[in-house]
């Protein structure tokens, strides 16, 4: 019987992009079992673990080890250095001889050797998917395009739509999701209670906290360049203190942690509408303090937007448009 043919592919992935996956998508088919080894170094601009996560997604039916030894990283910075690696990589191959070495840099063909495997050299001139994870690090909205659905959440430029109820903002989401050609985030909150029938329980807090940033979690991959967020786990916070004066520590920790590129306050300088999901009309103003105060507090960077509804629409495109462009 035939030995199964063995390859390895070695880099830092740092961010994994669509070079990284042509790379490893031809050397999983030149050979029968190929192993994907994500070398991560401490204070790398992206961690470690989450590259090696990203791999494992990308690539579940290969090999996926991570060597995360502190290792030189230039044979200029050690003597030793080909030894070095060939005896950490022996640490994390499979048992039995290695066949092929797969790389688009120049030192795959003395790895190789290294390993006693010989060198497969794939798309080095960069012609067939011309992107590098420095490119895509200095500017990943440029890259978009280049990046695994998986990877983009990373990157994703978040905008939360933000403020008291009755401001427009699940509409002014939506419209800005339309400008952007993207997607938005509905507020989770509207839907439970309108399930309820417009009933409300504290119980319900930590229902509405994991529905928001389960939902966030999933269209965040959908998203082209960035995503809007109608509400967010402060706005649950600030609600159920208002309402309860009391909310889950996990949420406020939650809350607090939270980061967004951009948040839209919305003022309350439009009619009150009356619907189901909404309450306390007599204390917008006041809700739209505590909620500048919340932000102001955090350091988390916004815009208020306000006058009529053209106004508001306005305001909020050149506030995101000022955002993409930076």
């Amino acid at each position: 019987m035939t030995r199964p043919t063995t390859g390895m592919v070695l880099g830092k992935f740092m961010p994994p992009h669509l070079g990284h996956v042509y790379l490893v998508e031809f050397a999983r088919r030149y050979v029968d079992r190929l192993t994907v080894v994500v070398g991560t170094m401490p204070h790398e601009p992206i961690d470690g673990a989450l590259r090696y996560g990203w791999m494992r997604e990308l690539f579940p039916d290969c090999h996926v080890v991570h060597l995360d030894e502190v290792l030189p990283q230039d044979p200029s910075e050690h003597p030793e250095f080909w030894a070095i690696w060939e005896a950490a990589l022996r640490r994390v191959l499979p048992e039995g001889p290695l066949d092929h070495v797969f790389a688009s840099e120049s030192y795959g063909h003395r790895l190789a050797e290294v390993l006693g495997a010989s060198f497969v050299p794939v798309d080095r001139a960069r012609s067939v998917l011309p992107v590098s994870g420095t490119a895509v690090r200095e500017d990943p909205l440029g890259h978009w395009r280049f990046l695994p659905e998986c990877v983009r959440p990373h990157f994703v430029q978040r905008v939360c739509l933000f403020g008291p109820e009755s401001t427009g903002k699940s509409t002014l989401a939506r419209t800005l999701a339309e400008a952007f050609d993207t997607v938005a985030v509905p507020e989770y909150a509207q839907l439970l209670i309108a399930e309820q029938d417009g009933a409300l329980a504290y119980e319900d807090i930590p229902r509405i906290a994991r529905g928001q940033r389960a939902s966030e979690q999933a269209l965040a991959r959908r998203a082209n360049r960035v995503l809007f967020c109608d509400s967010d786990l402060l706005t649950t916070r600030i609600w159920s203190e208002t309402l309860f004066d009391d909310c889950p520590a996990w949420i406020c920790e939650e809350a607090d942690r939270a980061a967004y590129d951009l948040t839209l306050l919305c003022d309350v300088d439009v009619p009150w509408v009356d619907d189901v999901h909404r309450y306390r009309p007599e204390d917008r103003r006041a809700f739209f303090a505590r909620c500048r105060d919340a932000l102001d507090a955090r350091g988390r960077p916004y815009v208020v937007i306000r006058g009529d509804w053209a106004e508001r629409d306005r305001a909020a495109i050149a506030a995101v448009r000022a955002l993409l462009d930076r």
